[in-house]
């Protein structure tokens, strides 16, 4: 088989989200014949037919829906090349993928991204973030499948470089009418005769509570489970238990729900996020002015 045609491929994905040759033709500006030529060379080409005709339009065979998910993958990686070499042209261009935790996607992460890009100089850079956990986030850095990581300094960053960001620090979230409600701060092992609201096992704070609890010789009773702050939030504000969450986030969430918040008084409450990346020397021009910019928001306090 012949390397399969880009633009071949790119004609057959508006072909299949039109679910009309005519209007993906029309849209390309070319004549439909030749989107139907280029078709019936791939389907000959591949040995299967990749569309049913009718007068109605046409809709991908089942091998054509295979091929489609590949070749929007193909056109979307391919129009990424072309955005990230761009950042070496003429003025600074460029796409940067950033995985962030939770935390920091909850906090001020979106704000200050959004506040890079509407800087004049910047307006041409696009952002991709996604959220992923700390662990999987550090190992994506490592294999180089995201540019630029933030996350809790709290995790193993073996491997990778890092510059400061932000700081938050952790509080207890409760019930109003719950017994801790009228504390004006907490130590975290005061908290471990009460049923817990918890984030995933899988998550860095999970892990950090478990290990501070079993320094105080006891262990966390959670009564539930969820995956986001939003949930444990609500969860929270229908007295099924408390939760350790970060002081910043939880300021949102306090007037709308009604629940109290209590500072932890824990060294350990007090938590620092890094911006971490492989190599910054390595990185695309618009990666690195968004390190540098992020480093900056460090001097600043949190909002």
């Amino acid at each position: 088989m012949r390397d399969i045609d880009f633009k071949t491929l790119r004609l057959f994905v508006a072909v299949c989200d039109h679910r009309n040759i005519a209007r993906a033709a029309e849209e390309a500006h070319i004549e439909p014949s030749a989107i139907s030529k280029r078709i019936a060379q791939l389907e000959s080409e591949l040995g299967v037919p990749l569309l049913l005709r009718s007068r109605r339009g046409v809709q991908p065979t089942a091998a054509g829906t295979a091929l489609l998910e590949h070749a929007r993958n193909v056109v979307f990686t391919m129009e990424r090349i072309a955005s990230d070499v761009a950042a070496f042209g003429g003025g600074l261009k460029g796409r940067v993928s950033v995985c962030a935790s939770a935390s920091a996607i909850a906090e001020a992460l979106l704000d200050d991204i959004a506040s890079f890009m509407r800087e004049p100089q910047y307006q041409n850079i696009r952002v991709d973030v996604e959220e992923k956990l700390s662990f999987d986030l550090v190992r994506q850095l490592r294999e180089g499948a995201t540019s630029v990581g933030v996350c809790w300094d709290n995790v193993d960053l073996q491997g990778l470089e890092h510059r400061p960001y932000r700081q938050d620090r952790l509080a207890l979230a409760v019930h109003r009418d719950h017994p801790l409600a009228s504390e004006a701060s907490l130590r975290f092992d005061q908290t471990l005769e009460h049923a817990h609201v918890g984030l995933l096992p899988s998550t860095a704070v999970h892990t950090m509570l478990r290990r501070a609890a079993a320094r105080a010789g006891k262990t966390v009773s959670y009564r539930v489970i969820v995956s986001s702050f939003d949930a444990a939030f609500r969860v929270v504000a229908a007295g099924l238990g408390i939760s350790v969450v970060p002081l910043e986030v939880a300021e949102t969430y306090r007037p709308v729900l009604g629940i109290k918040i209590v500072p932890l008084t824990d060294a350990w409450a007090q938590r620092r996020f890094v911006v971490c990346f492989k190599n910054f020397d390595a990185l695309q021009p618009a990666a690195q002015r968004m390190v540098d910019y992020l480093e900056s928001r460090a001097k600043r306090p949190s909002t």
